[in-house]
């Protein structure tokens, strides 16, 4: 499979080193549960990808009241 690039809708709500870490860690999901007996549940590989994409960003990211992501204080 190619690798995922960036999708559109979050070409401009992410920041550029957010919209790295979400495709870096889709792609590797992506290969990690390709197998459907290492996902849990019934959710399809794009759906695991995508929320494992998030999870990863949301690490480093937190939404602001401004409604935009910014990086998150150490």
């Amino acid at each position: 499979m190619p690798k995922r690039k960036v999708p559109p809708q979050l070409r401009d709500k992410l920041p550029k080193r957010a919209q790295e870490i979400w495709v870096k860690a889709f792609n590797n999901a992506f290969e990690q549960y390709k197998d459907p007996k290492k996902r849990r549940g019934k959710q399809s590989l794009d759906e695991v990808a995508s929320k494992t994409a998030w999870s990863a960003v949301k690490k480093e990211y937190k939404k602001g009241d401004d409604n935009k992501w910014h990086k998150k204080k150490k």
